[in-house]
């Protein structure tokens, strides 16, 4: 019976020692917001290493679409309608993919966002797609990474790096006049607040 006992234990402290820790993933998994305007960006994406690969043009081939990232498809949220590379683009989760080029890269924003890579991916899906540069790094970037980086309170720059190179997307309110009025009405809000409870005190 004792031995039966520890023998529970042990799976016990087991399944609660595995329910903590998991294999360390070839392509961790990570997921970045960043306040946009009214609301918010964010984007859930794996991060392959270059690991001594040639990337572009071998390892990710030139003119073929890319899930931007490893394992299942990168989703990128936006909270309001934005404007996307200079395109409209509306709230909600896309699928982003990339078709990279030497100079160039297209980037993509499709309807399916809970695909695998790309194996399914349908250009009929598609929402938009955006030609932008790609420019030199002028250092290595080991681990794929898509950053959010703000340019003023209503507008930032999706930022994509892996490798040698880096391609930069601007990001702005698909209504910059209806963003202006929303924060005036919520600046007046504020402040009757603020009146509010400086007179209750």
């Amino acid at each position: 019976m004792k031995k039966l006992l520890f023998a529970v234990c042990i799976s016990a402290s087991i399944f609660s020692f595995a329910q903590d820790y998991s294999v360390p993933a070839a392509s961790p998994r990570q997921k970045v917001e960043q306040q946009f305007s009214m609301s918010k960006v964010s984007v859930d994406y794996g991060r392959p290493g270059v690991k001594g690969r040639k990337i572009f043009g071998e390892l990710v081939p030139y003119g073929q679409v890319w899930r931007a990232g490893a394992n299942s498809s990168t989703k990128i949220t936006f909270g309001q309608s934005v404007n996307f590379g200079g395109k409209t683009v509306p709230a909600g989760t896309y699928g982003l993919f990339i078709v990279p080029t030497e100079k160039d890269w297209k980037v993509i924003l499709n309807k399916d966002f809970q695909q695998w890579g790309a194996y399914t991916y349908d250009p009929k899906q598609d929402v938009v797609d955006v030609t932008v540069p790609v420019n030199k790094l002028a250092d290595k970037q080991e681990w794929f990474e898509i950053t959010l980086n703000p340019t003023d309170e209503n507008s930032g720059n999706l930022v994509i790096k892996w490798d040698t190179v880096q391609a930069e997307i601007a990001l702005k309110p698909a209504k910059p006049e209806a963003v202006t009025k929303i924060a005036e009405k919520l600046k007046e809000i504020k402040k009757i607040e603020s009146d509010a409870a400086k007179a209750k005190g």
